[in-house]
């Protein structure tokens, strides 16, 4: 793994300055493409051109595949359609080609498959970009190896040769009948070891048993679930009549659940948008700017609910409302990250929404008993009063029961809207909980305060 020293990069800019090219091949030509796109990443836009135009044919295609999105959409919005149409079209599998080449202008797009040798190739590639992003269709390669069913074993073994020159990785062989249509595979060990005979047919060696498939159409999210529960490393894809179209490798399915996890972490944090510390200034207020808002407006929610309250004939409640208010959005945060896991793993629907809530019910009693009966015991001994210490207590048990609730009650509808639920995790269910948490302790202070006079 590559160091990406400061005294690095300036050596390597020192070389670049100097137009060193023999220095420059010798010390990022041999690197692995992962690291020549992290220098990428560290140098500017006319550095990594000029860079980029040393590597070897191969090498600028894998490094092509590695890089950060808007770093490769630099680069190649600086480079001939001649250029992408070899290092990116014909150098790259269809589907990382197809990434690659998503954002780029549809005239230069038109231009570079019309310089594409093999016409074939760039038909696939066209076909890939034609799927909606965040399908299965945008996620497949078209790369595979497949064989008909009524082939004999020998003749197998020659397509199989021939297909293999296009394939990085044989995960599975694919039977289709003459119309293209998947009904099974098959392994090489079954090939090898279970054929009498040269002349033995596909059909009665094939596995046709649990083949788990997937149409174009669902979402790259469905492809997700699919390969962790069946724990598959390959799943092919199909049209709506069963056509075998391509196939999607474990390692795509990882970079979306990386970019997934990703999301959801900024999302969770306030978050809006896809931002990295490298962006500018501008982009990073844009992201983080609107949730600071909504908790700007959660706190003047909040001073509107303190000032609503006789809080001046009862200055002692002032003493616990960030306890109040912390515990509330505690709660309300853990409750809806269960849910939300749930939610990503497919253990948690609506149609089990009273059984959640009736969980989250039972759970927010239980916790909320322990910690009013601790925050209780605490107070009095610490001498604020049996009234005080008793507002506390029930306010403090109210609001967790409400949180806990809450929590698990937002992403569910979320979800049911198509709207990411973990936008629950983040500062919104902070904010509501806060200002309810604040209701509920001052109406029980009231109530009890009435009570007792």
């Amino acid at each position: 793994m590559l160091e990406l020293t400061k005294d690095f990069l300036d050596q390597l800019q020192s070389n670049i300055e100097a137009g060193r090219d023999v220095e420059i091949a010798a010390t990022v030509g041999g690197l692995h493409p992962k690291d020549v796109a992290d220098i990428f990443d560290a140098l500017k836009r006319e550095e990594i051109l000029y860079v980029y135009r040393l590597l070897e044919s191969e090498l600028k295609s894998e490094v092509i595949a590695e890089l950060e999105e808007d770093v490769r959409e630099e680069l190649l919005s600086s480079l001939s359609s001649k250029e992408i149409a070899e290092d990116v079209i014909e150098g790259l599998d269809s589907d990382d080609a197809a990434d690659a080449l998503a954002d780029l202008p549809e005239a230069k797009l038109e231009e570079a498959m019309r310089m594409v040798d093999d016409q074939e190739t760039a038909s696939e590639v066209r076909e890939l970009l034609s799927y909606e992003d965040g399908t299965a269709g945008a996620l497949m390669a078209v790369e595979l190896i497949k064989v008909e069913e009524d082939w004999t074993v020998a003749r197998a073994i020659r397509e199989i040769r021939a297909q293999a020159s296009d394939v990085e990785n044989i995960y599975t062989i694919y039977v289709v009948d003459d119309l293209g249509t998947l009904n099974g595979r098959l392994s090489l060990k079954s090939l090898l070891l279970n054929a009498s005979s040269a002349r033995s047919l596909l059909k009665d060696l094939k596995d046709d048993d649990e083949l788990v498939s997937i149409e174009a159409h669902e979402s790259e999210e469905v492809v997700v679930k699919l390969m962790e529960r069946y724990d598959l490393v390959a799943l092919p894809v199909v049209d709506a009549q069963g056509k075998l179209l391509g196939r999607i490798t474990i390692d795509d399915a990882v970079d979306v659940i990386i970019e997934d996890a990703e999301r959801d972490y900024q999302l969770a944090s306030g978050i809006s948008e896809d931002v990295e510390g490298k962006d500018s200034v501008w982009a990073l207020t844009r992201a983080r700017l609107p949730w600071l808002l909504i908790g700007l407006g959660g706190g003047i929610g909040g001073a509107y609910v303190i000032g609503a309250f006789d809080i001046e004939n009862n200055p002692e409640l002032a003493l616990f409302i960030p306890l109040i208010a912390a515990m509330g959005g505690n709660v309300g945060v853990q409750s809806s990250a269960i849910v939300v896991q749930g939610l990503a793993s497919a253990n948690v629907n609506m149609g089990n929404l009273a059984t959640r809530l009736l969980k989250e019910l039972s759970v927010g009693l239980v916790n909320g008993l322990i910690c009013s009966a601790i925050i209780f015991l605490a107070s009095v001994l610490l001498g604020f009063g049996w009234m005080l210490s008793s507002t506390v207590s029930a306010s403090l048990l109210c609001v967790i029961v409400f949180a806990a609730l809450f929590g698990a009650f937002v992403p569910l509808m979320l979800d049911k809207r198509n709207i990411d639920p973990a936008l629950a995790t983040g500062p919104f269910i902070t904010t509501a909980n806060d200002i309810m948490g604040l209701i509920i302790y001052f109406s029980m202070g009231s109530l009890i305060a009435s009570l007792m006079a």
